[in-house]
């Protein structure tokens, strides 16, 4: 996997040169004390909170993973086909839109066959297998596209529902691979087909989707209001179905997390108190659309909105009152223990974090290699890390993180 081979600290540095800032001129512009600055680009620090980073982002008006370093394109497997980013930009903005061309040589699936493919990539997203994803969506894509087209009526709607969802995905694993402005244009379509699909609650997962893209872009204030204008219009009552809530629920933790980014406490807990009530109100974990929400899912969010409020000992707390967190998907998992992770690296008990971080491997280790925060704690603990071999050594050595 390539990546440029730099610290956070350095891609700090070269920015702020590049814009003629000083130290103390970036550290005013992104609000933030000028130690954290020069800590990060000594290299005395190796990670920052993600509300630091969006800040500094946003005072060198570059996305939030420009910072973060994190990787650009799919891993190469040695056994089989490899897949490409440029195979699934081309099938979310294909030429052929452009030029007005409608060829489609071969008879599209049918919906049966569309919905098993969407299944399928559903459970390999779950579980991380980034480039199984890779491999999959491009030709999904293209199907789902020539079945819209191919189709009337009922059918038609039911394959403009796979193709929103397969543009969600994309857009989800484009974001991934740091490849911001492409999701957004995966996101742009998916509504679109989500319009013209026969599910309407599409429309709301799309919108939650791109408040997670929105969040990861930098773009707080965008992210936290589209979650809250979608919650306020879909608002259950006491006797909607669970969907309802679920969805309405999923909505408030979107606005949650960009609000932590914030730093906007208050907020944060406001919007956490009315997902975990709704959470109590289904009273058991679901799975809709590729998200979890319930009772677990409500508290795993706790855990991760105290670690970026830096409230490790609370977090830790937190984390052994959430519920049945086996049952969660293995990628939510893998985050509750970077979580974990987090919290007993603030606390300085790197053991616990690195024995956290391995726990995450174990459920997701595909996943590992593509998340930010995971990439940034290990870097972290590494740098701490006296002796020239050690578990977390070779856990950064499984990350491929270089330096």
């Amino acid at each position: 996997m390539h990546e440029e081979q730099t610290s956070i600290g350095d891609r700090i540095a070269r920015l702020r040169n590049r814009r003629d800032l000083t130290q103390e001129r970036l550290a005013e512009a992104a609000g933030l004390c000028v130690d954290v600055v020069r800590k990060l680009e000594q290299g005395r620090r190796q990670t920052a909170r993600l509300s630091t980073i969006n800040r500094l982002a946003r005072a060198l008006d570059v996305e939030p993973s420009v910072l973060i370093g994190q990787p650009i394109t799919f891993e190469a497997h040695r056994d089989g086909d490899n897949p490409s980013v440029l195979a699934l930009r081309q099938a979310v903005s294909p030429v052929s839109d452009l030029l007005g061309e409608d060829n489609d040589p071969e008879e599209p699936p049918s919906i049966g066959a569309l919905k098993a493919a969407l299944r399928s990539t559903a459970d390999v997203r779950r579980r991380g297998e980034m480039h199984a994803i890779g491999l999959m969506l491009p030709q999904l894509i293209r199907d789902a596209r020539a079945a819209a087209r191919a189709h009337t009526g009922a059918e038609q709607a039911a394959a403009y529902a796979v193709l929103a969802e397969a543009y969600q995905v994309a857009a989800t694993t484009l974001t991934a691979l740091s490849k911001e402005d492409a999701a957004f244009t995966a996101m742009e379509r998916a509504m679109t087909a989500a319009h013209h699909s026969d599910d309407p609650h599409l429309v709301t997962v799309g919108i939650s989707s791109l408040a997670w893209i929105f969040t990861k872009q930098g773009r707080l204030e965008d992210a936290e209001r589209i979650a809250l204008k979608r919650a306020e219009a879909i608002e259950p009552g006491f006797r909607s179905p669970e969907l309802d809530l679920s969805l309405w629920g999923i909505l408030l933790l979107r606005a949650a997390t960009a609000a932590v980014r914030q730093g906007r406490h208050d907020t944060v807990t406001e919007l956490l108190n009315m997902a975990t009530a709704a959470g109590a109100r289904i009273g058991r974990d679901r799975l809709d659309y590729g998200t979890p929400f319930g009772p677990t899912n409500a508290g795993v969010a706790k855990v991760n909105f105290l670690v970026e409020m830096e409230q490790g000992a609370q977090a830790l707390s937190a984390a052994r009152q959430v519920p049945e967190v086996g049952k969660l998907p293995p990628t939510w998992r893998a985050r509750f223990h970077v979580d974990r992770a987090l919290a007993y690296s603030d606390l300085g008990k790197d053991d616990l974090a690195t024995r956290a971080l391995l726990t995450a491997e174990s459920d997701a280790p595909e996943w590992m290699r593509y998340h930010g925060t995971a990439r940034r704690v290990v870097a972290e603990l590494r740098s701490r890390e006296r002796r020239r071999t050690s578990t977390v050594t070779e856990l950064a050595d499984r990350l491929h993180l270089d330096g």
